[in-house]
């Protein structure tokens, strides 16, 4: 945290951290015998980058990659990406047929869209089935019919069904009964897509908090998404890997000041000064994504020390106390970070506004610059 730090507000993405989840990940999912990954990089990876984290996912060992939109794989495509590549989530009317020419893989929800699929073909199919998150995927009653007519249109030529997959609800708590539940369900599933005829390539349930915590549910495939970015997709359950979070947000102090007892800070005047402290502006608001409900609830590291935020987040900044000191403009501020040197993490921020760390690294950006280190090329090896 001792580079220079841009003029306002910056996220900084190590690379190498994101190198070296991706390998902790793949080792534990390989325990007893190969399994696939896929590093999710969905929403701009996460708020980190999807690009160059797709590439440092892929110099990792990634097998895969999967976004949400077929926007997203078509940019990744055009960055030069040319590997497995799947994308989830389309609406009537989408560029099924950019997506087949790029050599993306799609997925279908429905037997209509599967037709819309076939009907731009021949395209690589994944087909997703509901068992029991009741979101995206076709839902249990339709599975005959679903897995008929793909199967249908598979020995017609028209598609390949190349993967089979579903998604879990509860699997950042182990002993929730959803799990069981939800694997016997996919079992089920694959069971008769085989009796239609179809024998896809992967089929896959987990995702990281399943990655590390469920083995029964790796099957051929693992969708590492938050775990990636090296945050813990379920607090306090999971084991300690090593993993690294990839994602530093840091400011410059705009200036200081003295605030006497009984002061109302930031609008509305929420917090009061207990007693004579001191105050910073950092250049950071929500119009670059930081939670407006962080104000009063999370801190900040101000040279050496946390420092809470004071009074309510405004649009373009934010006030923290700085009690009693007065440091100069200029200053860093890290509003989170790895937690290295004691600094608040995107955990800490999350816990702090009663949220995920997924929402708090995915939504910071706006007027944010982004910059790439590289822990591999600046510090000779992975951190």
């Amino acid at each position: 945290m001792s580079d220079p730090v841009p003029a306002r507000a910056e996220i900084v993405v190590d690379l190498a951290a994101v190198r070296h989840n991706v390998r902790i990940l793949k080792d534990l999912v390989s325990v007893d015998g190969p399994v696939a990954l896929m590093a999710v990089v969905k929403a701009d990876g996460y708020g980190h980058g999807m690009v160059e984290v797709a590439a440092a996912a892929r110099d990792a060992g990634a097998d895969w990659l999967g976004v949400a939109t077929i926007d997203e794989a078509l940019a990744l495509r055009a960055a030069g990406d040319r590997g497995p590549l799947l994308c989830w989530l389309s609406a009537p009317g989408d560029d099924f047929a950019a997506a087949v020419a790029a050599g993306v893989e799609v997925t279908a929800y429905s037997v209509e869209e599967l037709e819309e699929i076939a009907a731009v073909g021949p395209a690589r199919v994944q087909l997703k089935v509901d068992t029991g998150l009741s979101r995206g995927g076709a839902p249990r009653a339709a599975w005959h019919d679903f897995f008929a007519v793909a199967g249908d249109l598979e020995r017609e030529g028209r598609i390949t069904v190349s993967g089979i997959w579903s998604h879990l609800a509860a699997s950042d708590e182990p002993a929730h009964p959803a799990n069981d539940a939800q694997e016997a369900a996919f079992r089920d599933a694959l069971s008769l897509a085989a009796s239609a005829g179809l024998d896809p390539d992967v089929a896959h349930l987990a995702n990281s908090a399943a990655a590390i915590l469920r083995p029964s549910a790796h099957f051929d495939l693992v969708r590492c998404g938050i775990a990636t970015y090296g945050l813990d997709p379920a607090p306090g359950v999971s084991p300690r890997l090593g993993l690294r979070p990839a994602m530093t947000v840091r400011a410059r102090l705009l200036m200081s000041k003295e605030v006497a007892a009984g002061e109302g800070v930031s609008y509305g005047h929420t917090w009061h000064a207990p007693e004579d402290t001191t105050v910073g502006v950092v250049p950071a608001g929500y119009g670059e994504g930081i939670p407006r409900a962080a104000g009063n609830t999370a801190s900040v590291w101000v040279g050496d020390s946390r420092r809470p935020i004071r009074g309510r987040v405004c649009m373009d900044q934010l006030v923290v106390d700085l009690d009693g000191e007065l440091p100069p403009p200029g200053t860093e501020v890290v509003l989170f970070g790895p937690g290295d040197l004691g600094e608040p993490t995107a955990q800490d921020w999350a816990d702090a506004v009663g949220t995920i760390s997924y929402e708090i690294v995915t939504r910071v950006g706006g007027r944010l610059s982004r910059r790439f280190v590289d822990a591999d090329e600046t510090a000779g090896g992975d951190r």
